[in-house]
């Protein structure tokens, strides 16, 4: 079997974003949902196929514009609440990760950990929050790789609420995502 030329981008699936600090029940049912499509992408895509992205703070986050914003500390670098679920993280899945701060990583256009993003025939992207780091990291894919088609896996995403989720695809759609449930895909 020939393996398909595409990349999956596995955005802040972290303890503290669904079990931990800012517990979101969505969040968890969505983490079956990723668990299968990282098992299809190290099945089927090219090798590294998944990249995950780690929301990362420190213990100052509180001083920081977003900890004015979100008075919650959360994925503080090396606690319980920053790890990657284990769910999102199936055993023969080496994750290459990206650690960044808040919202989108212009990292993630610049770096490839082992992936040529700039050479995938698409790009699946996934994870929390729908209407946080999972579009702000949408948008600056887009911006990076204008031609790439970026296909947003919806039932593998959570927002901070569902209808922040749905406003999130409507907008992510509006420029030029595809919009596609797991099924639809594989």
């Amino acid at each position: 079997m020939e393996r398909q030329n595409k990349i999956l981008v596995v955005i802040d699936v972290q303890e503290d974003f669904a079990r931990g600090r800012l517990r979101n029940e969505e969040a968890i049912k969505a983490l079956p949902v990723i668990h299968d499509a990282v098992v299809y992408a190290n099945e089927h895509f090219k090798s590294p196929s998944v990249l995950y992205t780690l929301d990362t703070h420190t213990i100052d986050y509180l001083k920081t514009q977003e900890g004015k914003n979100l008075p919650v500390p959360h994925c503080i670098h090396h606690t319980d609440g920053w790890a990657l679920c284990p769910e999102a993280v199936p055993d023969d899945v080496t994750p290459y990760t990206l650690c960044k701060g808040t919202f989108g990583s212009m990292e993630l256009a610049d770096r490839s950990y082992g992936a040529d993003l700039c050479a995938a025939d698409e790009i699946w992207i996934c994870g929390f929050c729908t209407d946080i780091c999972v579009s702000a990291n949408f948008q600056i894919l887009k911006a990076a790789y204008p031609e790439i088609p970026i296909v947003v896996i919806e039932d593998a995403c959570a927002g901070v609420t569902p209808e922040l989720h749905e406003a999130a695809l409507k907008v992510m759609q509006s420029c030029q995502a595809r919009i596609a449930k797991l099924d639809e895909l594989i």
